[in-house]
């Protein structure tokens, strides 16, 4: 259970992370909002996927910024610093801190731990050391730590939907070790310290400026330059595909409402947040290409039949995703609005418009 009682009105509030997808884009909508929030936004801007993206959202947030009644500071800097992170919140003494700062993707990890190490577990610890010792010295110390975790921590669970009371002792990637960590790190620190945390389990967050690693958006990259695209499973999968507004809208209400201490007196909370609609995914890259169509990226008569070809599973995936969100909406009131046609559709005029000359 959560209290309503952050009012983020006026305060400094520290996102990780500002120039990655979900980030930029809670970024924009504090900045939207009449709260008058000085944020201060951290990323290194690592070049895991193209750096221009991460710099587009970055001038996207500028320009807000400069019609806002909020501010924005930037600072390049990375996770894994930690004289860098003591001295961001000793300098703005943030009082809600949002951890998205991470390294993403689950195959990627199968090749490259060393960076998961890195920003998932020590970028994390880091991050809270900072909340731990911002309650020096009788100052008002960080008042909530909102963090990204992963769907990926429910592994190779068979029950569905997932449920944040599910046992999730059976990673199936490395990412997804490092996520379940922050989990238990947070529980040790709240426990410890007293520092206030809610983790989010995010299920496939797509729309506009995403990440280009993700199917949609490398599927869309692959038809265009009339490449196949691999549907894995021979097209068994399901996802449980979350539009970025939708995701930004509970962040948001989740950052408002600390959590009330739990069983064991600590305030400690993990919370599903995804679109409780999984997708087949041969339905979603039909829809896709079809919108694709109508955005005139992909010509009407285009074969796509003749561009997908189905293949086995791959290392670290699983068959489907589905989250159950139940309490979240108790809670907060979040509820998805966004059906996957107009999520696809908002996407794909937003290529069309990125990548047109």
């Amino acid at each position: 259970m959560l209290e309503k009682n952050v009012t983020l009105s006026g305060k400094t509030i520290l996102v990780t992370g500002a120039a990655g997808f979900i980030g930029a884009n809670l970024v924009m909508a504090l900045l939207r909002s009449e709260h008058k929030v000085q944020i201060v936004g951290l990323d290194n801007l690592n070049d895991y996927y193209d750096v221009s993206l991460k710099e587009f959202r970055l001038k996207e947030i500028q320009s807000l910024h400069e019609k806002s009644t909020g501010s924005f500071t930037f600072i390049k800097g990375d996770l894994a610093d930690k004289a860098l992170i003591d001295e961001i919140f000793q300098k703005y003494r943030p009082a809600v801190v949002v951890n998205l700062a991470a390294q993403a993707g689950v195959r990627y990890s199968i090749d490259n731990p060393d960076a998961y190490i890195q920003s998932n577990m020590i970028g994390f610890y880091h991050i809270l050391e900072a909340c731990r010792h911002s309650y020096d010295n009788g100052a008002r110390g960080v008042e909530h730590l909102v963090y990204a975790s992963s769907s990926s921590v429910y592994g190779s669970n068979r029950k569905i939907p997932y449920s944040t009371q599910d046992k999730v002792d059976n990673p199936v990637s490395l990412y997804a070790a490092t996520k379940k960590s922050n989990e238990l790190f947070a529980h040790a620190y709240g426990k410890l310290y007293g520092i206030p945390s809610t983790g989010l389990r995010f299920f496939t967050v797509y729309g506009p400026a995403g990440r280009p690693d993700m199917a949609y958006f490398s599927f869309t990259n692959k038809l265009l330059a009339g490449e196949k695209i691999q549907i894995f499973n021979y097209g068994n999968c399901k996802r449980d595909f979350t539009y970025v507004d939708d995701i930004v809208t509970g962040v948001v209400e989740v950052m408002q409402r600390s959590p009330l201490p739990n069983g064991d007196g600590v305030k400690y909370k993990v919370y599903n947040i995804g679109n409780q609609q999984p997708e087949n995914l041969l339905d979603f890259v039909d829809i896709l290409q079809e919108e694709l169509k109508k955005a005139d990226i992909l010509p009407e008569d285009y074969d796509f039949d003749a561009h997908k070809e189905l293949v086995g599973m791959q290392p670290g995936d699983v068959e489907v995703t589905f989250a159950d969100v139940a309490e979240l909406a108790e809670d907060t009131g979040f509820k998805p609005q966004t059906p996957l046609r107009e999520g696809l559709r908002r996407f794909s005029e937003w290529y069309k418009k990125y990548y047109t000359p």
